[in-house]
Formats: C-alpha cells, structure tokens, sequence
C-alpha cells in the first residue's frame, strides 16, 4: 500500500504529461506549418477566431500544451499552479467539445486533439478529458500537503516562454496572400503541361460543316447546345482561364498524399481510355511542393497546375472537407463533387456515369 502511495503519483503525473506532449507534437505533424494551419482552418475559424487573430492564438495553444506536459514532470507550484491550469484547460476543451457533440453530432470528424496524427471523434475526446481531470483531481488529495510545492517561479515561466517561443521558430507566421488579383492568387506560378483539350460543340464544328449544315442539323445542334446549364461563374477561373467554359475536372490535391495519388492516377486511366474526356487541372497545396514532378510521374499524366498556400487552399476546398478534392464542372456550375477518403470519397464509376448524361437528366 505504501509503495502504491509512493508510485501512484508519479505514474498519474507521467501518463498525463505523455497526452500533453503528444497533443503537442501532434499538431505539428505531418510539418509545423502545414499542421498548425489546417487546425486554425478547421477547429479555430468554424469557433469564430479571426484569420489574424488565429495564427496568434494556435502557436500559443500548442506551446501552453507542450509547457503543461513539462512542467507536470517538475516539483515548482505543482499542486498551486500546474496541475489546477491542466485541469482548467482540459475542462474548457472539454465544454467546447461538449457543445459541439450537443449542436453536431459527436461520432464522426476530428475533434484535432491530435491532429491528423492520431484522429479522434468528439466523443472519443471527451472521454479522454474527463478521465484525465478525474485522475488529476486524485492527483490533488494523493500529493502531500504543503511539502510537495517548490517555490521558484521561473522554471513556470522560462518553460512556458521557452514552449511558446519554439512553435513559433517552428511555425513562423507567414505573409498573408494577396488574394485580389487573379493573376496573384497564388503563390507559384501556373505550370501549363500536356493535357487533352476539352471538345465541346463549338470546337467541333468546322467551317466546312458548317457551310453543309441544312435547317434539321441545324435545329438538332441548337436543342444538343440548348440542354446544357448556364454559364457561371464557378471562381475557378481566376486559376484556370478556362475553367468555367464546358465541361472541367477541378483536382485538390496533397503532393505527398497517396490517396490523392491514387484519385489522379485513376483519372489519368480514365482519360487515357476516352479521348473526349474533360480536361482536369490541379490546385496543389503548398506542402512538400518538390514532390509534383513525383506525383505526376506516378499518376501517369501531367496537368496544369497551380499551388496555394496551405490556408488559401483549405478555404477554397471547404473546412469541413478534406483531401483529395474532386469538382465536376459544367460552364462553370458545380455538377457533383467527392472529397476525403470516406463516405464523400471520389469513385470513378460515379464520374463516368454523370459524364454520360445531359444536363436535363442531371436534373431529374
């Protein structure tokens, strides 16, 4: 029993520590910026932070995290300070999740406790939360009155800034993205390789068949162009001059991601086995850009493309959705769309099976 006392909470200190450092190190991965930016797009912006005042509040979150799990190994203000600012901090991620689970549901998407590292539903979270707290509360009546708490101040403080200060180097704040010239949307410039040029009616027609056309043509290829949505104006276009003319794939993609491999390399299969097959161009990401010529080369077709930066990119394929992004574009009116790797997952046979109809059967 005296050896369970003595044992007991060290064991609570280091297991909590662990879920501190490596919710922590989490948020970092698969690299700092790219991590740290898809979780102020995806938890902070969805809470209502502001773009400026997000890229603050997320390096300081994650150093006041990485901090707590040090400072939880050490003897100053344990019982004071340390371990009631854990529970504080767990208790408030803990109504937030609540909240949430309450207003959308619980059991599916990342609550971001970890980051993509180590996906976690609300639920699952709040679990978590309120087991550690339970255990730290124990820790509370289990530490000794009194003679447990070292009194120097400035181990609190050096750890804490020393914490926040290295996501910081880590992750520096970026420049913000000059959005309101099309031309500088984005940070690299377009890259126009090989692709197959869209063939619509217009393209089609010769001015040699064009001078044979009798009147029954004539009215078959106005009641052919007639079935077709409007023009609109989709956004696409300040990437891809063309893109709300006929019919476009729009790609969102991760040049390191093998799932967006896999989706671009089984477009290039479907491309290659139908030669009227729409043009496709690719938004890239700004993570592991060097890593394109790569991507391509295992897909087995090269496009035009373009790379965001990481927040830019996540804007524009949604916060709530994910990578690889697939848009289906008819004169720039969003046919049907897939993204992530689950229930909204891209499937070739859907593709091809709305690439086939007119737009007067898409409406049915």
């Amino acid at each position: 029993m005296e050896n369970l006392k003595k044992y007991l909470p060290w064991a609570i200190r280091i297991l909590i520590s662990f879920l501190f450092l490596i919710s922590a190190v989490a948020k970092l991965y698969p690299s700092p910026y790219f991590a740290i930016s898809t979780f102020e797009v995806k938890q902070l912006y969805p809470m209502g932070f502001s773009e400026d005042f997000s890229v603050f509040f997320s390096r300081i979150l994650i150093g006041i995290e990485l901090a707590l799990g040090l400072l939880l190994l050490q003897p100053h203000y344990l019982k004071k300070w340390v371990i009631p600012a854990t529970i504080l901090m767990l208790a408030v991620f803990t109504t937030h999740l609540t909240i949430d689970t309450i207003q959308n549901g619980g059991n599916t998407g990342n609550c971001g406790c970890f980051g993509s590292l180590l996906p976690m539903t609300p639920i699952e979270a709040i679990i978590k939360n309120v087991i550690a707290i339970v255990l730290l509360v124990y820790l509370l009546y289990l530490l000794p009155k009194g003679a447990t708490d070292k009194k120097n101040f400035w181990v609190l403080t050096t750890v804490t800034l020393a914490s926040i200060l290295a996501i910081f180097m880590m992750a520096p704040i970026q420049p913000k993205v000059v959005e309101d010239n099309a031309d500088d949307a984005s940070i690299l410039p377009i890259e126009t390789l090989d692709t197959f040029p869209t063939k619509s009616a217009d393209s089609l027609a010769t001015p040699a068949a064009e001078a044979k056309t009798t009147e029954t043509p004539v009215v078959e290829a106005e009641t052919k162009a007639a079935d077709e949505p409007a023009p609109q104006k989709s956004g696409y276009a300040q990437y891809f001059s063309k893109a709300d003319q006929g019919k476009k794939i729009i790609c969102l993609f991760v040049p390191g991601c093998d799932h967006c491999r896999d989706v671009a390399k089984e477009l290039a299969e479907m491309r290659a086995k139908n030669k009227n097959f729409p043009e496709v161009s690719v938004l890239f990401m700004n993570e592991e850009p060097e890593k394109i010529p790569e991507f391509f080369k295992f897909a087995g077709a090269e496009y035009p493309y373009k790379v965001l930066e990481v927040i830019p990119f996540w804007k524009l394929l949604g916060t709530s959705k994910d990578t690889p992004g697939v848009i289906y574009l008819w004169n720039g009116n969003k046919i049907k769309e897939w993204d992530g790797i689950n229930e909204k997952k891209f499937v070739g046979s859907e593709l091809q099976n709305v690439l086939k109809k007119n737009y007067s059967e898409l409406k049915k």
